[in-house]
């Protein structure tokens, strides 16, 4: 069977994180992803340390599977390319400031003029609109700036970025979620149209549970550290030698709690009847819990739960997952080898598609590594290119030496 996405070619003028890790996700699931670096490649690839030679390794991580092509989009003809490539793409990703590209003369309304069946997906910080539209913004400052910095970390210590980039992450598999429905959208109407993903209204949606909160409340949930606003016990709890996860707040989870901990007499305490009551009072439950806790080691405690069906889990690093053989699977840690770089570990994709699961493409490519050859592939005649790689408007990578050139042939 065909992959889910066979026959789909996108066009990624994005850089950073968020619009990279879309284009991953439509080209692990079959589409043909031409990436669209600037001269010396996009700044993503210097988001560092760890660097695979030279190349950021979190770069590598979001652009599996691309092959790119060098644009100057500020020489006279780098506008015309786009609007060459995109004629011949079915989608278009973009995170530049708003309106950057319309005065570029690529915009959405201009390139939909000549193409309307494009799908063309634009991300932003803040949106197209609004009095933060132009404001720039990265990851952390729009997770300031959402709310869930207020609600992250200790209740007694400062606001706490989430340690991920969580803005970046989750506006890129919007983002690809907004082009499939606009390209099923299309396969029915015949129409392409804009998808809108903005980092921030990606950061309100993660917060779905505390807004709903919040809007019916009044009240901000403010930081509980490991504990959930909603739910307790729900929390991490110290043991003799670390800390170790619990949630067992449903009632007869909370019986056997109390029984493997010998603290039933709890269970005649007003104060824990229910989980409302186990809210309210979350510190002096906390204190009766950890004090048990306290004597035995992790290992000991999650034997003792976890044969009592009681859901919990060990505090896990990077670096102690990786010591498990059912996390570093394949499916879940692709491996990839460049020509030139070697090998370029990465993520693969969660979705798990019975007859079209998604696949690992090839290593993320170097700035303009395939730039003539896409070209070329696009039906560009090859004067055409070879006008452009003298100009200037393109460029192609050559090894060093290669052919008595530098790395960067015009």
């Amino acid at each position: 069977m065909p992959a889910a996405l066979e026959g789909v070619r996108v066009l990624d003028l994005s850089q950073g994180a968020a619009g990279p890790i879309a284009g991953m996700m439509l080209g692990e699931y079959g589409a043909t992803v031409v990436k669209v670096d600037p001269p010396g490649g996009e700044w993503g690839r210097g988001l560092g340390p760890p660097f695979i030679e030279g190349q950021a390794a979190a770069y590598c991580g979001m652009n599996r599977g691309k092959r790119s092509l060098v644009v100057n989009l500020k020489h006279p003809d780098g506008p015309a390319v786009v609007r060459e490539l995109a004629q011949r793409c079915d989608v278009l990703l973009e995170s530049f400031r708003p309106g950057v590209l319309d005065r570029l003369g690529v915009g959405y309304a201009a390139l939909s003029a000549d193409h309307p069946t494009l799908v063309y997906c634009a991300i932003t910080a803040f949106g197209q609109d609004g009095p933060w539209r132009d404001k720039p913004g990265v990851d952390g400052i729009v997770q300031a700036m959402s709310g869930i910095m207020s609600v992250t970390g200790e209740r007694d210590g400062g606001p706490v970025k989430v340690g991920v980039p969580a803005a970046d992450t989750l506006a890129g598999v919007l983002a690809a979620q907004g082009v499939l429905l606009a390209l099923l959208a299309r396969a029915r109407s015949g129409r392409g149209q804009r998808v809108d993903v903005s980092l921030f209204d990606a950061m309100l949606m993660f917060q779905t549970v505390p807004w709903s909160m919040f809007l019916a409340s009044g009240e901000s949930p403010g930081r509980q550290g490991s504990a959930a606003p909603y739910a307790a016990p729900n929390e991490a709890y110290p043991t003799a030698d670390g800390h170790i996860m619990i949630a067992a707040y449903w009632p007869d989870r909370w019986r056997r709690l109390l029984a493997v901990l010998e603290l039933e007499a709890l269970a005649a305490d007003p104060r824990f009847a229910t989980v409302a009551d186990r809210v309210a009072h979350r510190a002096e439950l906390g204190e009766q819990l950890a004090g048990r806790l306290r004597t035995r080691t992790t290992a000991a405690w999650l034997a003792a739960l976890e044969a009592e069906d009681i859901v919990c889990a060990p505090i896990l690093d990077y670096a102690a997952l990786a010591q498990h053989p059912e996390v570093m699977t394949p499916e879940r840690f692709p491996a990839v080898t460049h020509p030139v770089l070697g090998p370029m570990p990465g993520v693969g994709m969660p979705a798990r598609l019975s007859a079209t699961p998604a696949a690992p493409g090839a290593a993320a490519p170097l700035a303009g590594e395939q730039t003539t050859e896409i070209l070329a592939e696009m039906g560009v005649p090859a004067t055409r290119i070879r006008g452009w790689l003298e100009s200037g408007a393109v460029s192609q990578w050559r090894r060093p030496g290669e052919g008595g050139e530098t790395a960067w042939a015009s």
